[in-house]
C-alpha cells in the first residue's frame, strides 16, 4: 500500500467524485482510476460503488476511510514534528472552536499570539461541541477551544485546561418593557418569545435548562443558524436571546440592548483541550502554553 495510493483514496471518499478528486489533486482522472483499482486489488475488496463519475463508498469502505483518516493525519503530523523541532516558532497550529467564538474570543488571542511569533501559521476550522471533542480524539485537529468544558470523567481521551468563565446575558430589544434596567432575573422574560440556536447545539441546552432551573419553559419562537442570526432576529424585535458575554464585546447591534442576568451561575466555562492519545507538536505545544499564560495572566488582572 503507497502513500500516493491512501491520499487518493481519501480524496475520492471525500468528494464522493473521481474527476473532482483529481482536479483537487491536479494529476489526471485515469491516474487517480487507477490506483483505486491498485488499492483495491491489493485489498481484495471493493471500496467504493460505482456511479459513473460519482462514487459511494461501500461499509468496508466507509470502515476502511475512518482507519486511513487517522492514518493520514498521524503521518501529517509526523512530518511535521520533524519540521516544527527544528524552529517550532514557524510551525503551525491545527485548530477548531465553537462559532460563538469565532468573532472575538479566537482572533484575539491569535493576534496576541503572532505578536509574539509573528512567523507562526494556523489551520482553522469550526464546527459543534460533539465534532469538536471527536476531532481531537480522531486526529483531525490537535486542539480546540471548547464551550463548556467537557466533564473529565466522562471524557477520558481528552484533557486539557479551563480558560475562564464568562457570563451568560441577555439581548433584549431597545423598546423591550425591561431595556432600562441594570440587571433582570431570568424568570422576567418567561413570556418573551425566544431566538436559540437550532438543534445540535450545546448552548441551546444550556439555554432550555436555564430557564427549566428558572422555573419556566422558554418559548421558543425563531432559529438561527449562528449567533449572528440570533443577533439579527432580536434587533427585528422577534424576540429575546441569552448569548455568552463575549459574543457581544464591541459588537452589539443597534436596536439591542444587553442586559446583565443576575441569577447565580448562570455562566459557561471556556477551555482548550487535546488528545490524551498523542503529543502536541512543538507550535501547538507553544500555543497551548501562551493560551494558559495569557488568560492565568487575564484572570488576575479582572480580580
Amino acid at each position: 500500500m503507497e502513500t500516493r495510493q491512501i491520499k487518493y483514496f481519501l480524496e475520492v471518499a471525500k468528494r464522493e467524485h473521481v474527476t473532482e478528486a483529481a482536479d483537487a489533486l491536479h494529476v489526471a482522472q485515469s491516474s487517480v482510476s487507477r490506483q483505486i483499482f491498485n488499492l483495491e486489488s491489493e485489498l481484495g475488496v471493493e471500496l467504493f460503488i460505482r456511479e459513473g463519475r460519482s462514487v459511494k463508498l461501500t461499509p468496508l469502505g466507509r470502515i476502511f476511510f475512518e482507519r486511513m483518516k487517522q492514518v493520514w493525519n498521524l503521518m501529517e503530523d509526523a512530518k511535521r514534528e520533524v519540521e516544527e523541532y527544528l524552529n517550532p516558532e514557524k510551525g503551525t497550529v491545527r485548530i477548531a472552536f465553537p462559532i460563538s467564538m469565532a468573532a472575538h474570543t479566537l482572533p484575539s488571542i491569535i493576534y496576541s499570539f503572532r505578536t509574539r511569533y509573528p512567523e507562526a501559521k494556523f489551520q482553522m476550522s469550526n464546527a459543534l461541541y460533539y465534532d469538536l471533542i471527536d476531532g481531537v480524539v480522531n486526529g483531525e485537529f490537535n486542539l480546540a477551544m471548547i464551550a463548556p468544558m467537557p466533564n473529565p470523567e466522562k471524557e477520558k481521551k481528552i484533557k486539557g485546561a479551563t480558560l475562564f468563565t464568562e457570563n451568560i446575558v441577555a439581548l433584549i430589544p431597545f423598546h423591550h418593557p425591561l431595556a432600562e434596567r441594570k440587571s433582570i432575573r431570568l424568570r422576567e422574560l418567561k413570556a418573551d418569545p425566544f431566538c436559540v440556536l437550532p438543534e445540535g447545539f450545546i448552548f441551546r441546552k444550556q439555554v432550555v435548562q436555564a430557564c427549566n432551573d428558572a422555573g419556566f419553559s422558554p418559548q421558543i419562537a425563531f432559529e438561527g443558524k449562528d449567533i449572528d442570526a440570533l443577533k439579527g432576529l432580536v434587533s427585528a424585535g422577534l424576540g429575546v436571546a441569552l448569548m455568552p458575554e463575549m459574543t457581544l464585546v464591541d459588537n452589539t447591534p443597534r436596536s439591542t440592548v444587553m442586559i446583565p442576568i443576575s441569577d447565580a451561575g448562570l455562566t459557561r466555562t471556556v477551555g482548550v483541550i487535546y488528545p490524551t492519545q498523542r503529543e502536541l507538536l512543538p507550535t501547538e505545544a507553544l500555543f497551548y502554553d501562551f493560551l494558559l499564560e495569557t488568560y492565568e495572566r487575564l484572570n488576575e488582572f479582572g480580580k
